[in-house]
């Protein structure tokens, strides 16, 4: 099984394909120097096998390479953070305008 994470800057999100098939995605969207993650998604048929994990891994070396800050408004990039301190020094706290920003509230 070949997993590929690539950011797909017109659909702003970033997409997990497995052997070359869509498997799932994060969905993002950028204020100032911030990426605020707002949906993940993978697809059933595609469950079990650790995808989000792969994907909000990589999604978020690309924020550190960026320079940018994460902000957890989706509960599985959220989730990935508590189980992942390494990433503690880019993400940022969730805040009311962070919510309103991406349709949250």
């Amino acid at each position: 099984m070949s997993e590929t994470v690539t950011r797909n800057d017109s659909l702003h999100r970033y997409e997990i394909l497995v052997d070359g098939e869509l498997a799932g995605f994060t969905e993002f969207k950028d204020r100032d120097r911030q990426r605020i993650f707002y949906h993940t998604e993978v697809f059933p048929q595609f469950g079990g096998r650790g995808l989000s994990t792969t994907l909000v891994s990589a999604a978020l070396d690309d924020v550190r390479a960026g320079e940018l800050r994460a902000v957890p408004v989706c509960p599985v990039v959220a989730a990935f953070l508590d189980k992942h301190p390494e990433y503690a020094d880019i993400a940022d706290k969730v805040t009311p305008d962070a919510l309103t920003f991406v349709g949250a509230t």
